[in-house]
């Protein structure tokens, strides 16, 4: 997986992960990644701003690391935590959306991110820059149906939490206990199935011209309106 970035990269280099390669235009002058890269031993690639740009599609600010691919977690590890906090994403497709939301979650201290194996973004190098490297610090799970997931959640004691437009004020539900919370698709929602499956139905009140906020904005709102709950 190619990963790019400055920040992104710093974090990498500070972690434990697989590097297989670096990538570094020319004339790449940040001091303390090179100290990292020396520090780590690792073979430099010198390549022109045209070849760097034909690796990746997103601003990778001279700098490009070819790592080990993203390593998800089983939907075990949750299953057992006392009172987590977990995310579910019904088939989100941007990987701005993704990496926002992953780095959301971070700072939340969520327990996991929730994903379909299909129709879904996976975790690539835009997903990981958007993240700002977060990603690496976040347990994400892939598993094969959302639907049966969520009644898997259930029987280990989950209360669900969907959030659409057409629910309850957000901020009148408990979030205490065991909880996932359902962020839909940025342009359908949750899907039928996903919506008829849920416990509670979240909705953030709407005042202006518009009917909806931008998928990652509504998790961060519902996400830290959880913790506040979660703390009294």
């Amino acid at each position: 997986m190619l990963v790019f970035g400055r920040n992104v990269a710093e974090e990498i280099l500070n972690s434990n992960k697989k590097i297989n390669k670096i990538y570094l235009q020319e004339n790449f002058r940040e001091e303390e990644i090179m100290e990292l890269i020396q520090k780590r031993e690792i073979k430099v690639n010198i390549v022109s701003k045209f070849d760097m740009d034909k690796k990746v599609s997103g601003l990778h600010q001279g700098i490009i690391l070819d790592v080990e691919d993203y390593k998800y977690a089983s939907i075990d590890s949750i299953l057992n935590l006392e009172n987590p906090l977990v995310v579910i994403l019904d088939h989100i497709e941007d990987p701005h959306n993704f990496g926002a939301i992953i780095r959301t979650c971070e700072a939340a201290g969520v327990d996991g991110i929730i994903i379909p194996n299909d129709r879904s973004v996976e975790v690539n190098g835009t997903v990981v820059k958007t993240s700002v490297g977060t990603a690496e610090k976040v347990r994400i799970i892939r598993v094969p149906n959302i639907v049966k997931c969520m009644d898997l959640l259930k029987k280990n004691g989950y209360w669900i939490i969907g959030t659409d437009m057409n629910g309850q004020d957000y901020t009148q539900i408990d979030y205490k206990g065991k909880i996932a919370v359902i962020c839909g698709n940025e342009g359908k929602g949750m899907s039928r199935l996903v919506k008829e499956n849920c416990d509670f139905i979240a909705s953030i009140p709407m005042y202006g011209t518009v009917n909806s906020l931008n998928a990652s904005v509504a998790t961060a709102i519902v996400l830290f309106e959880a913790l506040k709950s979660r703390r009294r």
